[in-house]
């Protein structure tokens, strides 16, 4: 998979300056349980590294939405995790300004009324269904 990138002024407000950004960020992808084991996580001048095992492709993607969808974070990098191949068809995208998920869903799977896979492809990235942000990256699953 390699390397990831986000927006770094976006994204969730998880740590400050007297906080350990690699355990806040640890904290919290280990809080969602994506399926990621022996976890380890780096932070230096906003790029994430992660290592550990995944249980799934699914998971590995889960993780690098979660550690990338936090404020200050730019890049994440995964050459550390083993994971087994994705063999879904699977789409990134970055949300903009004005979307919702059903009109997300409508542009990708043909159906507004899908969007609760999307939904639940990125349940720990997005924990309420109406609230995305622009420059939010989620998955877009297209099986």
């Amino acid at each position: 998979m390699g390397l990831f990138d986000f927006a770094a002024n976006l994204g969730k407000k998880l740590f400050g300056k007297d906080d350990d950004p690699a355990e806040k960020i640890k904290q919290q992808i280990e809080a969602d349980n994506p399926g990621i084991k022996d976890l380890d996580v780096s932070f230096e001048d906003g790029k994430v590294v992660l290592s550990g095992n995944a249980d799934s492709a699914d998971a590995l993607e889960k993780t690098v939405l979660i550690a990338g969808n936090v404020q200050g974070v730019s890049e994440v990098t995964v050459d550390g995790v083993t994971a087994p191949q994705q063999q879904a068809k699977v789409e990134y995208y970055t949300i903009e300004s004005g979307d919702t998920l059903s009109a997300i869903a409508k542009r990708f799977l043909g159906n507004a009324s899908a969007y609760p896979k999307i939904f639940e492809a990125n349940r720990e990235v997005i924990k309420d269904p109406n609230l995305i942000y622009p420059g939010q990256k989620i998955r877009i699953p297209l099986d």
